[in-house]
């Protein structure tokens, strides 16, 4: 199998291929004077299997998948894992007139298999024409987490929402997890604060899939720092990061963040490679 690695993905491409010891085949990505990009794939792969990865964080992105698909045309096969897909949270039409654009993404792109990692909502996969899977990274956050030096470690998720990749991440290591719960105790006033286990003296990992303003994590990590936290760090499987989020995370006192490669970050210390090499070596 041949690992093709669009402009987005670079670094998470040459992991999966060096994780499944497969060739890497080497593109070129340009754009003409008017602003058109360019591609063309450099390696000769007719006749043979082909799984590009690309994420699409923004529109450019998006058009370089599709441009990679198309210049796959006489692969035997063309695998296609997206560890982020843009737009997935658009995924239902709230207004009349309204597109979903989650299904318009999906029903443009044209392959045997489709791959995704902890995409939005998983019946997004339903608008691929092709087989599509969704995979899971967060026991590699949880992994990751483990062999870092914490005391009494826990994790948390900001809603319930994120509860299974709390669930998730903590499985089988031994460290404990909870979720935040809202009670009202008046008309104006509302209580937010683990269900289940007191984070006083604590360090604590709020999980979440998707870190994008960094509104809620912010909230998040200022109440339990408020609660007594010894220390609170921030994770997620796909750090965004728009606009100031990371100064917002800081300023509300987190101690660190963790992420996966997903999209190529400073603080992507954790590689989803693994787990997509496993799921397109089936």
């Amino acid at each position: 199998m041949n690992i093709i690695g669009g402009p987005a993905s670079q670094l998470l491409a040459g992991r999966v291929a060096e994780a499944m010891k497969s060739p890497l085949l080497l593109s070129e990505f340009k754009r003409f004077p008017d602003g058109e990009q360019y591609i063309r794939i450099l390696d000769d792969f007719a006749g043979e299997e082909v799984t590009i990865i690309q994420s699409t964080v923004n529109d450019s992105d998006f058009i370089s998948l599709l441009q990679l698909i198309d210049a796959c045309n006489e692969a035997s096969k063309i695998n296609v894992v997206i560890p982020y897909m843009g737009y997935a949270r658009q995924d239902k039409q709230f207004k009349k007139g309204e597109p979903i654009s989650a299904r318009a993404m999906a029903g443009a792109i044209k392959a045997d298999n489709v791959f995704t990692v902890n995409i939005h909502n998983e019946s997004i996969l339903d608008y691929f024409d092709a087989k599509a899977t969704n995979l899971d990274a967060t026991p590699m956050l949880g992994r990751y987490i483990k062999n870092m030096k914490f005391k009494e470690p826990l994790i948390i998720a900001p809603d319930d929402g994120a509860i299974p990749l709390a669930r998730n991440a903590s499985k089988d290591l031994g460290i404990d997890y909870d979720f935040l719960e809202k009670t009202r105790l008046s008309g104006e006033t509302v209580s937010i604060q683990p269900k289940n286990i007191e984070v006083k003296g604590r360090d604590v990992i709020i999980i979440d899939d998707i870190i994008s303003t960094g509104g809620t994590m912010a909230e998040t990590i200022s109440l339990l720092r408020q609660q007594g936290a010894h220390e609170v760090f921030a994770a997620c499987v796909h750090p965004v990061f728009s606009n100031n989020a990371i100064s917002k995370l800081f300023r509300a006192g987190v101690k660190g963040i963790i992420a996966t490669d997903t999209i190529d970050r400073g603080m992507s210390v954790v590689s989803a490679a693994p787990v997509i090499a496993e799921g397109i070596g089936k």
